[in-house]
Formats: structure tokens, C-alpha cells, sequence
């Protein structure tokens, strides 16, 4: 099981909502794959975070840095490749990445 699975599987077993894996390798060189999922409370995020953290560690890969706390309400798990966006669902609809990194980046350059 590489890392892009291991993380949606820790995520979908500790009941995080709306998961979404964008390949997002053609637009950017800081990583290949964005992850975003929702939280239901800081504290969800929070041990979701921890989770996918822990797991990670476990199969071997050891260059996961969490970044934010459980008072924002967003956290991101930077794992070179993958960049894990973890949200409570206002934050998460508030910020809509998901939807700025599925517009065609190319259309805007000069």
C-alpha cells in the first residue's frame, strides 16, 4: 500500500467526511497529490491529523510534518509528495480549495 492509500484508508476509518484526492501534479511542482477531508469538530481534525501522522510513521515513512492546531479548525499534514488538508466543514467551505486547484492554471497564464 503506498502513502496516497494509507492515508485515505486511515482517513475513511476514522470517519472523516467529503475525502477528496486531487492529482494536482501538472499544476504545481510542491507536490502530486492534494488531499482534502472534513472533520466534524476541532478535536476530529485534530486526531484525524494524529492519525494519519502515526500511520504514516508505522509504514515506514518518516517525513510527515503537521502543521496548525486543533483551535483553527485546519490543519495540513505536508508529506513531500502529498499535502493533506484537513478541515471543520465551515473552514473548509470558507477557504474551497478543492475548487482552486481544479481550475485550469494553464487558461490564466500570459
Amino acid at each position: 500500500m503506498d502513502n496516497l492509500d494509507t492515508i485515505i484508508t486511515d482517513l475513511e476509518s476514522n470517519k472523516a467526511e467529503n475525502i477528496l484526492s486531487m492529482d494536482v501534479s501538472k499544476k504545481t511542482s510542491i507536490a502530486s497529490y492534494m488531499i482534502f477531508a472534513t472533520g466534524t469538530s476541532n478535536r476530529h481534525v485534530n486526531a484525524l491529523s494524529q492519525s494519519v501522522h502515526r500511520n504514516l510513521k508505522k509504514s515506514g515513512f518518516k517525513g510527515a510534518n503537521i502543521e496548525g492546531n486543533n483551535s483553527t479548525g485546519w490543519i495540513v499534514i505536508d508529506c513531500g509528495d502529498i499535502i493533506v488538508h484537513i478541515f471543520k466543514k465551515e473552514i473548509r467551505e470558507f477557504y474551497n480549495l478543492e475548487k482552486m486547484w481544479s481550475i485550469d492554471l494553464e487558461s490564466y497564464s500570459e
